[in-house]
Protein backbone atom coordinates (compact mmCIF):
# COMPACT_ATOMS: atom_id res chain seq x y z
CA UNK A 1 0.00 0.00 0.00
CA UNK A 2 1.33 3.59 -0.85
CA UNK A 3 2.16 5.89 1.95
CA UNK A 4 -0.33 8.33 1.81
CA UNK A 5 1.83 11.18 1.95
CA UNK A 6 3.74 10.07 -1.13
CA UNK A 7 -0.15 10.92 -3.16
CA UNK A 8 -0.59 14.24 -5.04
CA UNK A 9 -1.19 16.90 -2.86
CA UNK A 10 -4.65 17.97 -4.98
CA UNK A 11 -5.69 13.96 -4.47
CA UNK A 12 -5.13 14.49 -0.65
CA UNK A 13 -7.26 17.85 -0.47
CA UNK A 14 -10.14 16.23 -2.45
CA UNK A 15 -10.12 13.15 -0.48
CA UNK A 16 -10.42 15.26 2.95
CA UNK A 17 -13.11 16.97 1.48
CA UNK A 18 -14.95 13.96 0.70
CA UNK A 19 -14.82 12.77 4.11
CA UNK A 20 -15.28 16.04 5.56
CA UNK A 21 -18.71 15.72 3.36
CA UNK A 22 -19.64 12.31 4.37
CA UNK A 23 -19.45 13.08 7.60
CA UNK A 24 -21.32 16.45 7.90
CA UNK A 25 -23.77 15.04 5.13
CA UNK A 26 -23.15 18.01 3.26
CA UNK A 27 -20.99 21.15 2.50
CA UNK A 28 -23.47 23.63 2.09
CA UNK A 29 -26.37 22.83 4.57
CA UNK A 30 -29.17 25.17 2.62
CA UNK A 31 -29.52 23.31 -0.66
CA UNK A 32 -32.56 21.88 -0.31
CA UNK A 33 -36.56 22.48 -0.42
CA UNK A 34 -39.10 22.67 1.61
CA UNK A 35 -41.24 19.85 -0.40
CA UNK A 36 -44.64 18.08 -0.52
CA UNK A 37 -45.26 14.80 -2.01
CA UNK A 38 -41.94 14.75 -4.20
CA UNK A 39 -42.34 18.16 -5.50
CA UNK A 40 -40.11 21.55 -3.93
CA UNK A 41 -42.18 23.83 -2.60
CA UNK A 42 -39.71 26.40 -4.81
CA UNK A 43 -35.97 26.34 -4.97
CA UNK A 44 -33.53 26.18 -2.30
CA UNK A 45 -32.39 29.58 -3.15
CA UNK A 46 -36.20 31.22 -3.33
CA UNK A 47 -36.78 33.93 -0.82
CA UNK A 48 -39.27 32.25 1.17
CA UNK A 49 -36.12 29.09 1.71
CA UNK A 50 -33.82 31.83 2.19
CA UNK A 51 -32.33 32.25 6.03
CA UNK A 52 -32.42 35.94 7.27
CA UNK A 53 -31.10 35.46 10.52
CA UNK A 54 -27.71 37.46 9.43
CA UNK A 55 -29.40 40.28 7.83
CA UNK A 56 -29.48 43.68 9.04
CA UNK A 57 -32.43 45.10 10.94
CA UNK A 58 -34.75 47.39 8.91
CA UNK A 59 -34.25 51.39 9.72
CA UNK A 60 -38.07 50.95 10.64
CA UNK A 61 -38.15 48.21 12.71
CA UNK A 62 -39.06 50.05 15.80
CA UNK A 63 -41.56 52.32 14.46
CA UNK A 64 -43.39 49.06 12.87
CA UNK A 65 -43.28 47.16 16.15
CA UNK A 66 -44.85 49.87 17.98
CA UNK A 67 -47.61 50.01 15.22
CA UNK A 68 -48.33 46.40 15.78
CA UNK A 69 -48.22 46.58 19.60
CA UNK A 70 -45.48 45.73 21.04
CA UNK A 71 -47.43 43.81 23.94
CA UNK A 72 -49.67 41.74 21.30
CA UNK A 73 -49.06 37.97 21.15
CA UNK A 74 -48.03 35.13 18.55
CA UNK A 75 -51.02 33.48 17.94
CA UNK A 76 -50.83 29.96 16.26
CA UNK A 77 -53.89 29.89 14.00
CA UNK A 78 -54.22 26.19 13.36
CA UNK A 79 -54.58 23.74 15.31
CA UNK A 80 -56.40 20.28 15.67
CA UNK A 81 -60.34 19.86 16.06
CA UNK A 82 -63.01 22.20 14.97
CA UNK A 83 -63.51 25.94 15.91
CA UNK A 84 -66.96 26.89 14.72
CA UNK A 85 -67.72 23.47 13.03
CA UNK A 86 -64.34 24.20 10.82
CA UNK A 87 -60.90 22.80 10.87
CA UNK A 88 -58.49 25.27 12.64
CA UNK A 89 -56.47 26.43 9.92
CA UNK A 90 -55.90 26.74 6.31
CA UNK A 91 -56.57 23.28 4.51
CA UNK A 92 -55.01 22.09 1.45
CA UNK A 93 -55.15 19.34 -0.77
CA UNK A 94 -53.35 17.71 -3.41
CA UNK A 95 -54.40 16.22 -6.98
CA UNK A 96 -52.20 14.08 -9.60
CA UNK A 97 -52.78 14.83 -13.67
CA UNK A 98 -56.30 12.50 -13.87
CA UNK A 99 -58.22 15.58 -11.82
CA UNK A 100 -60.63 17.38 -14.47
CA UNK A 101 -59.83 21.01 -14.79
CA UNK A 102 -63.07 22.91 -13.39
CA UNK A 103 -63.93 26.59 -14.98
CA UNK A 104 -63.12 30.06 -12.38
CA UNK A 105 -65.49 32.86 -12.27
CA UNK A 106 -63.43 35.83 -11.13
CA UNK A 107 -64.67 39.12 -9.37
CA UNK A 108 -61.26 40.21 -10.31
CA UNK A 109 -60.37 38.73 -13.40
CA UNK A 110 -57.98 41.31 -14.61
CA UNK A 111 -55.35 40.16 -11.54
CA UNK A 112 -55.96 36.67 -11.59
CA UNK A 113 -54.90 33.90 -13.38
CA UNK A 114 -57.60 32.13 -15.99
CA UNK A 115 -58.71 28.88 -15.05
CA UNK A 116 -59.27 25.89 -15.53
CA UNK A 117 -57.91 24.81 -12.27
CA UNK A 118 -57.82 20.97 -11.26
CA UNK A 119 -59.78 21.70 -8.15
CA UNK A 120 -62.97 19.79 -7.48
CA UNK A 121 -65.80 20.93 -6.12
CA UNK A 122 -65.44 19.25 -2.79
CA UNK A 123 -62.02 20.57 -1.81
CA UNK A 124 -61.72 21.71 1.58
CA UNK A 125 -62.21 24.99 2.30
CA UNK A 126 -60.99 27.14 5.20
CA UNK A 127 -63.10 27.78 7.73
CA UNK A 128 -65.61 25.10 6.10
CA UNK A 129 -68.36 25.43 3.48
CA UNK A 130 -70.55 27.82 5.43
CA UNK A 131 -67.75 29.93 6.17
CA UNK A 132 -68.09 33.73 5.61
CA UNK A 133 -64.14 34.34 5.89
CA UNK A 134 -61.63 34.30 3.09
CA UNK A 135 -62.51 30.76 2.09
CA UNK A 136 -59.04 30.14 0.34
CA UNK A 137 -59.08 26.97 -1.09
CA UNK A 138 -55.26 25.29 -2.42
CA UNK A 139 -54.75 22.06 -4.46
CA UNK A 140 -51.62 20.90 -5.73
CA UNK A 141 -50.65 19.09 -8.62
CA UNK A 142 -48.29 16.63 -7.60
CA UNK A 143 -47.36 15.64 -11.08
CA UNK A 144 -46.59 19.06 -12.26
CA UNK A 145 -45.71 20.62 -9.31
CA UNK A 146 -47.84 23.53 -9.77
CA UNK A 147 -49.93 25.26 -6.89
CA UNK A 148 -53.18 26.72 -7.34
CA UNK A 149 -54.54 29.23 -4.94
CA UNK A 150 -58.63 30.50 -4.55
CA UNK A 151 -59.76 33.28 -2.54
CA UNK A 152 -63.20 33.66 -1.47
CA UNK A 153 -64.31 30.43 -3.49
CA UNK A 154 -67.31 29.21 -3.44
CA UNK A 155 -68.22 25.70 -5.13
CA UNK A 156 -71.01 26.02 -8.17
CA UNK A 157 -72.18 23.76 -10.82
CA UNK A 158 -68.66 22.48 -11.69
CA UNK A 159 -67.75 26.19 -11.48
CA UNK A 160 -65.97 28.34 -8.80
CA UNK A 161 -67.07 31.89 -8.46
CA UNK A 162 -64.04 33.20 -6.44
CA UNK A 163 -62.85 36.89 -5.86
CA UNK A 164 -59.21 36.27 -6.87
CA UNK A 165 -56.42 33.53 -7.54
CA UNK A 166 -53.09 32.30 -8.68
CA UNK A 167 -51.49 29.52 -9.91
CA UNK A 168 -47.48 29.10 -9.48
CA UNK A 169 -44.82 26.59 -11.21
CA UNK A 170 -42.98 25.28 -7.47
CA UNK A 171 -39.85 24.71 -9.89
CA UNK A 172 -39.69 28.12 -10.72
CA UNK A 173 -38.70 31.50 -9.10
CA UNK A 174 -41.36 33.56 -11.14
CA UNK A 175 -43.24 36.52 -9.42
CA UNK A 176 -46.77 37.65 -10.02
CA UNK A 177 -46.78 40.82 -12.04
CA UNK A 178 -46.06 43.87 -10.23
CA UNK A 179 -49.58 45.55 -8.35
CA UNK A 180 -51.41 42.15 -8.93
CA UNK A 181 -53.43 40.21 -5.99
CA UNK A 182 -53.21 36.31 -5.71
CA UNK A 183 -55.74 34.66 -3.40
CA UNK A 184 -53.88 36.54 -0.80
CA UNK A 185 -53.58 40.25 -0.20
CA UNK A 186 -49.84 40.81 -0.97
CA UNK A 187 -49.93 38.95 -4.42
CA UNK A 188 -48.02 36.26 -2.32
CA UNK A 189 -48.44 32.41 -2.82
CA UNK A 190 -50.27 31.22 0.65
CA UNK A 191 -49.14 27.58 0.70
CA UNK A 192 -45.11 28.00 1.03
CA UNK A 193 -45.69 29.94 4.09
CA UNK A 194 -47.77 28.08 6.28
CA UNK A 195 -47.04 25.93 9.50
CA UNK A 196 -47.25 22.03 8.69
CA UNK A 197 -47.14 18.97 11.09
CA UNK A 198 -45.13 16.95 9.15
CA UNK A 199 -42.49 19.65 9.28
CA UNK A 200 -42.67 19.65 12.93
CA UNK A 201 -42.33 15.79 13.22
CA UNK A 202 -39.07 15.98 11.10
CA UNK A 203 -37.79 18.06 13.06
CA UNK A 204 -37.39 21.53 11.10
CA UNK A 205 -39.44 24.47 8.86
CA UNK A 206 -36.65 25.34 6.24
CA UNK A 207 -39.11 28.06 5.25
CA UNK A 208 -40.51 31.54 6.14
CA UNK A 209 -44.04 31.57 7.83
CA UNK A 210 -47.12 33.32 7.08
CA UNK A 211 -48.13 35.92 9.33
CA UNK A 212 -51.40 38.72 9.85
CA UNK A 213 -51.37 41.92 11.19
CA UNK A 214 -54.37 45.01 11.75
CA UNK A 215 -52.97 47.58 10.02
CA UNK A 216 -50.39 47.56 7.04
CA UNK A 217 -49.09 50.51 4.73
CA UNK A 218 -50.47 51.06 1.68
CA UNK A 219 -47.39 49.87 -0.18
CA UNK A 220 -45.28 46.19 -0.81
CA UNK A 221 -41.75 45.53 -0.54
CA UNK A 222 -40.30 42.65 -2.50
CA UNK A 223 -41.57 39.75 -2.74
CA UNK A 224 -45.09 40.94 -2.06
CA UNK A 225 -46.78 42.64 -5.46
CA UNK A 226 -49.69 43.84 -3.98
CA UNK A 227 -50.97 46.26 -1.03
CA UNK A 228 -54.51 46.29 0.32
CA UNK A 229 -54.41 49.52 2.63
CA UNK A 230 -55.25 53.48 2.73
CA UNK A 231 -52.57 53.99 4.82
CA UNK A 232 -49.51 56.11 3.90
CA UNK A 233 -47.76 56.68 7.22
CA UNK A 234 -44.19 55.39 7.57
CA UNK A 235 -44.69 53.89 10.58
CA UNK A 236 -47.12 50.97 9.45
CA UNK A 237 -45.36 47.93 7.79
CA UNK A 238 -45.85 47.36 4.14
CA UNK A 239 -47.11 44.28 2.80
CA UNK A 240 -44.30 41.58 2.40
CA UNK A 241 -42.17 42.75 5.26
CA UNK A 242 -40.29 40.18 7.04
CA UNK A 243 -39.69 40.08 10.79
CA UNK A 244 -37.99 37.73 12.82
CA UNK A 245 -37.65 36.42 16.13
CA UNK A 246 -34.58 37.49 18.12
CA UNK A 247 -31.51 35.37 18.20
CA UNK A 248 -31.18 35.99 22.16
CA UNK A 249 -34.73 35.12 23.11
CA UNK A 250 -34.39 32.03 25.45
CA UNK A 251 -36.82 29.30 23.51
CA UNK A 252 -35.36 26.78 26.15
CA UNK A 253 -38.22 26.47 28.24
CA UNK A 254 -41.19 25.62 24.97
CA UNK A 255 -41.70 22.01 24.06
CA UNK A 256 -39.87 20.24 21.54
CA UNK A 257 -42.58 20.82 18.74
CA UNK A 258 -42.59 24.97 19.87
CA UNK A 259 -39.11 25.21 19.46
CA UNK A 260 -38.89 23.63 16.10
CA UNK A 261 -41.46 26.65 15.19
CA UNK A 262 -39.38 29.50 17.00
CA UNK A 263 -35.99 28.09 15.76
CA UNK A 264 -37.49 28.88 12.35
CA UNK A 265 -38.97 32.50 13.36
CA UNK A 266 -35.07 32.95 14.10
CA UNK A 267 -33.66 31.56 11.27
CA UNK A 268 -36.44 32.10 8.22
CA UNK A 269 -38.75 34.56 9.95
CA UNK A 270 -42.38 35.78 8.92
CA UNK A 271 -43.51 37.81 6.21
CA UNK A 272 -47.15 40.15 6.18
CA UNK A 273 -48.94 38.55 4.25
CA UNK A 274 -52.52 39.94 4.56
CA UNK A 275 -54.65 42.52 7.19
CA UNK A 276 -56.12 40.15 9.75
CA UNK A 277 -55.71 39.46 13.52
CA UNK A 278 -52.16 40.66 14.46
CA UNK A 279 -49.33 38.30 15.05
CA UNK A 280 -51.45 35.57 13.67
CA UNK A 281 -49.25 32.60 12.42
CA UNK A 282 -51.04 30.73 9.22
CA UNK A 283 -50.61 26.76 9.48
CA UNK A 284 -52.67 23.71 8.53
CA UNK A 285 -55.03 21.74 10.32
CA UNK A 286 -54.05 18.73 11.47
CA UNK A 287 -55.16 16.09 13.94
CA UNK A 288 -51.47 15.27 15.57
CA UNK A 289 -51.39 19.06 16.56
CA UNK A 290 -51.28 19.74 20.38
CA UNK A 291 -53.75 23.00 21.29
CA UNK A 292 -52.78 23.67 24.79
CA UNK A 293 -48.59 22.89 23.74
CA UNK A 294 -49.53 25.60 20.70
CA UNK A 295 -51.37 28.01 23.35
CA UNK A 296 -47.69 28.39 24.92
CA UNK A 297 -46.47 30.28 21.93
CA UNK A 298 -48.95 33.51 23.17
CA UNK A 299 -45.58 33.99 25.79
CA UNK A 300 -43.98 35.53 22.39
CA UNK A 301 -44.62 39.02 21.93
CA UNK A 302 -43.93 41.49 18.79
CA UNK A 303 -41.32 43.40 21.09
CA UNK A 304 -39.20 39.73 20.45
CA UNK A 305 -39.16 40.66 16.75
CA UNK A 306 -37.30 43.04 14.65
CA UNK A 307 -37.86 44.05 11.49
CA UNK A 308 -35.34 42.83 8.67
CA UNK A 309 -33.98 44.14 5.52
CA UNK A 310 -33.79 41.99 2.98
CA UNK A 311 -33.36 44.19 -0.43
CA UNK A 312 -29.47 42.65 -0.32
CA UNK A 313 -31.13 39.51 -1.55
CA UNK A 314 -32.95 40.53 -4.62
CA UNK A 315 -31.81 39.70 -7.78
CA UNK A 316 -34.05 40.60 -9.97
CA UNK A 317 -37.33 42.39 -8.71
CA UNK A 318 -39.72 40.52 -11.01
CA UNK A 319 -37.62 36.81 -9.49
CA UNK A 320 -38.22 35.86 -5.79
CA UNK A 321 -34.23 33.91 -6.32
CA UNK A 322 -32.50 35.09 -3.45
CA UNK A 323 -28.57 35.80 -3.65
CA UNK A 324 -26.96 33.15 -1.02
CA UNK A 325 -23.32 34.99 -1.07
Amino acid sequence: MKNILSLPFLFIVTLFFILVSCSTGNLNPHTDSPTIEGCDVFPYDNIWNTPVDNLPVDANSDAYIATIGTAVTIHADFGAGEWEGAPIGIPFMTVDSSQALIPINYTYEDESDPGPFPIPPDAPIEGGPESTGDRHVIAIDTDSCTLYELYNAIPQTNTWDAESGAKYNLSSHTLRPAGYTSADAAGLPIFPGLVRYEEVAQGEIKHALRFTISQTQKAYVWPARHYASSLTAANYPPMGQRFRLKANYDISEFSVENQIILRALKKYGMMVADNGSSMYLSGIPDERWNNDDLHELQQVTASDFDAVDVSSLMIAPDSGQASQD
